[in-house]
């Protein structure tokens, strides 16, 4: 008689290995149009900016902080809706639904705010279409913030409810190297064209984006779930989410890397383009490389696609040998190489090597960081205190780009970029050596449970769960 076949389990759901297959497929596609997409608001929007005249604290508030302060007070909220809801859809998939068309019309708006801005200006007779066009990208940010954070939070609850806890880490390598594959089509061929074609390019962005989630959310199923708690006045919903996810030191400490390393990339991704290129408005600044757009976004592109084989490696280590200690080498790793990029980049080709260094070590630590949360949050409330350690990392994207914009306006020079990313790494790295010594004291590989959760099955996601 021949073995059965090999079935995976998650929930109430129940894969072939074909099956499973299959529903990555659905997975990572979304993600690979998702990751072009994201790349707009963080590559698009600061040049946009800065076109528009906008100071560098200014660039840092509306492509940083405000993205993070919304996100701050939305997170919450998102956690405790999606883990509650039971519909035909499931728990997640309702909201990515809604949220889809909105982001859609923010990026639709966002890809014509000069010709918009230039139209309102005429229509009103007002003198400074700069200022207009800045408000307009505000305002379209505010929208494309609101959704997309409804996006990107349900999203990553939908992987722990569809994926198996077994091959968590391999999938998390898959969805970080399609991602990265995503950023390298982006910088590659589009970001270069920036100047010339940027309506296309949003729009060009968004229906790839929008058609692939919408194939998500009829292709992707959710199992059934327990029935939610009796529901609480509000007040006493966000005593109990509060108390639940910010009483214990360890979940701060688990929260903590999020803090640190958002608060080292985000400065990156908003202010690199400036050090790589000639940005304008520079008057006093030392000398930048002076690369063209086209040129930097080949080298960011080539950063990108060097970590595909990165994620794809990290993956069975991850299973291997716990995201923990793998999160532990790859934020070591990035503040190392942070540091190198201050000391050593002169010119255009060491500005790739030590960028392409630099971006190998973070695929390390960003293969392992996504499976470090399935293993060490409770999963019966996995979206609440998801978005509790959302709140940290956002807490970090909304104070460091302010403040490294400022440090930058103060120093002038846009390489003191990579000595404040390097700082933050070094606290991230610290702080994982500070997590991982708890998580040892729980009981480590051997019978560690989420604290305040004991009696959760490990590895469960609801019931059936085995």
């Amino acid at each position: 008689m021949t073995a059965p076949p090999k079935t995976y389990r998650v929930g109430t759901l129940v894969y072939t290995s074909r099956a499973l297959l299959i529903v990555m497929f659905w997975m990572l596609l979304g993600d690979l149009c998702l990751q072009i997409m994201e790349q707009l608001p963080t590559s698009l929007v600061p040049l946009q900016l800065r076109w528009a005249t906008a100071s560098d604290t200014l660039i840092g508030f509306v492509s940083g902080s405000l993205p993070a302060v919304l996100g701050i007070l939305l997170n919450p909220i998102i956690g405790v809706q999606s883990d509650r809801h039971r519909g035909r859809l499931g728990r997640r998939r309702p909201f990515l639904l809604g949220a889809t068309p909105l982001v859609m019309v923010a990026l639709f708006c966002l890809g014509f705010a000069k010709p918009a801005s230039t139209w309102i200006a005429g229509v009103v007779g007002a003198t400074s279409v700069a200022a207009l066009e800045i408000g307009w990208i505000g305002g379209c940010m505010v929208v494309f913030v609101v959704a997309n954070t409804y996006i990107m939070q349900v999203y990553q609850f939908l992987f722990v409810d569809v994926i198996p806890a077994e091959v968590m880490g391999k999938f998390v390598g898959c969805y970080r190297a399609v991602g990265a594959l995503g950023a390298f089509v982006f910088h590659r061929y589009m970001f270069g064209q920036a100047e010339s074609q940027t309506a296309l390019i949003y729009v060009l962005s968004a229906v790839l984006y929008g058609v692939s989630f919408f194939l998500l959310i009829w292709k992707v199923k959710e199992g059934d779930y327990e029935e939610p708690p009796p529901k609480e006045s509000l007040a006493k919903t966000m005593k109990s989410y509060f108390t639940e996810c910010f009483s214990n030191p360890f979940y701060l400490k688990t929260y903590s890397l999020a803090f640190c390393f958002w608060s080292a990339v985000v400065p990156l991704w908003t202010f690199l383009v400036f050090f790589g290129t000639k940005p304008g408005q520079n008057l006093g600044y030392a000398p930048t490389l002076g690369l063209s757009l086209e040129d930097f976004g080949h080298a960011r592109g080539w950063c990108s696609l060097v970590q595909v084989p990165v994620f794809f490696m990290v993956g069975p280590l991850v299973d291997r040998f716990h995201p923990l200690r793998v999160g532990m080498v790859g934020m070591l790793l990035s503040s190392a190489t942070f540091f190198a990029n201050f000391f050593f980049v002169h010119d255009e080709g060491s500005f790739t090597f030590w960028l392409i260094t630099n971006f190998i070590a973070q695929a390390v630590y960003m293969g392992a960081y996504l499976a470090i949360l399935p293993r060490l949050l409770p999963r019966s409330k996995y979206g609440q205190f998801f978005t509790a350690n959302q709140i940290f990392g956002f807490a970090g994207v909304a104070l460091a780009p302010v403040l490294c914009g400022g440090l930058l306006e103060s120093v002038k020079d846009y390489r003191f970029i990579y000595a404040w990313c390097g700082a933050c790494t070094l606290a991230g790295f610290f702080m994982c050596v500070f997590l991982y010594r708890h998580w040892m004291r729980l009981g480590g590989d051997v019978s560690y449970r989420p604290p305040g959760f004991e009696k959760e099955a490990q590895g469960s996601s609801g019931p059936a769960a085995h």
